[in-house]
């Protein structure tokens, strides 16, 4: 069973796909076996990345049940023999409301495949498949730009993720179970209200929440413009309770451009630009995340009674764009910004806060 990596961004365009593609190639060039799996929501375009234009077989063949294994659609690149891409098609996953059943068989067959890596390329946003995907890794990543939007919607996709991920931790074990499923919840807190987080689910639930540790990728760094992480991970940590590890900055650099008009990954046609060093940066950073949550398998493997119920939720009903609600109540209030973070605090004006 390989090391699950899942790479989204809370809006489109801050190149995601690119950091996942060449994240990919770096992780194989490295020695590991690696699978690139393109679960882009209608946007799916990493076999375009690497020369692919037309691939034999995509997940559609998988998800049609055309293959009954998710292993028959990994096909090699040519660019490493370590690496294999799971392409999408334009209408991979497309259809919004997916069974229960098709997702649990899919997800399912991400975990049995034999390899060292996955890295999933999550369709950016907030549906419901894009935070199911990105929760089911062992390894979080999310790509922000500095824009102030592009951050302003990684706080939202965090706090989203953060709220799926603790009430997945109540249906697996509360008798109020069917009252949380039908729920629209916009904050932690709300859940944990209506759950009661004095039992033990409850204490499992804030003990998963302080584990959840995003790591950061700031692409498309420029001298004029830098997200301010320090500020990001205070608002986090007090108003949703997870944290983000900054893995590392990309600069802008039109090498990366130049390179997905070559139908190659800048890591392959420009290794010495500035571009491509930061990614190769970024990888190392990874590949320590790596080397952690492989041990950590190794340890609850030996004690399997301890190990952690991945839950999917079947049934979600929290809003794709959650209005503001009551905020956790930090300790010591933080000092006034505009636009306030979305969900749990009020919007305003500017963002000088978190991005400078």
């Amino acid at each position: 069973m390989g090391t699950l990596i899942s790479v989204a961004s809370g809006k489109g365009g801050v190149g995601k796909s690119v950091v996942s593609a060449n994240l990919a190639l770096a992780l194989a060039k490295g020695g590991r076996q690696v699978i690139l799996a393109d679960l882009d929501v209608g946007g799916a375009d990493a076999h375009i990345m690497f020369g692919e234009l037309n691939p034999s077989v995509t997940l559609t063949d998988f998800l049609d049940k055309r293959v009954s294994r998710l292993d028959e659609v990994a096909i090699p690149v040519t660019i490493h023999p370590n690496l294999r891409l799971i392409a999408g098609t334009g209408d991979t996953l497309a259809t919004a409301n997916m069974a229960y059943a098709r997702k649990k068989r899919l997800m399912k067959q991400f975990r049995d495949l034999a390899t060292d890596i996955v890295v999933l390329d999550i369709g950016a946003g907030t549906n419901y498949h894009a935070l199911d995907f990105f929760l089911m890794a062992d390894i979080h990543l999310a790509v922000a730009t500095p824009e102030p939007t592009s951050v302003l919607d990684l706080y939202r996709f965090i706090k989203l993720a953060a709220i799926r991920r603790v009430l997945g931790c109540f249906l697996a074990r509360s008798p109020l179970s069917e009252v949380l499923s039908n729920r629209d919840f916009t904050s932690v807190e709300e859940v944990m209200e209506v759950a009661g987080a004095t039992d033990a689910a409850g204490r499992d639930a804030a003990a998963i929440l302080r584990s959840f540790r995003p790591g950061l990728i700031i692409n498309r760094v420029s001298g004029s413009s830098q997200v301010n992480v320090l500020y990001l991970r205070k608002i986090l940590h007090q108003y949703v309770g997870g944290d983000l590890t900054l893995l590392g900055e990309i600069p802008d650099d039109p090498a990366v451009s130049q390179a997905v008009r070559k139908f190659l990954p800048v890591l392959e046609a420009a290794p010495e630009s500035p571009a491509a060093k930061g990614l190769l940066a970024v990888s190392a950073a990874v590949e320590q995340l790596v080397s952690v949550s492989a041990d950590k398998s190794e340890e609850e493997a030996k004690q399997p009674e301890k190990k952690q119920t991945r839950v999917l939720i079947s049934n979600p009903t929290f809003s794709q764009d959650p209005q503001a609600s009551t905020p956790l109540k930090p300790e010591v209030q933080p000092p006034s910004i505009e636009p306030r973070p979305p969900g749990g605090i009020n919007s305003a004006k500017n963002t000088s806060g978190l991005v400078a």
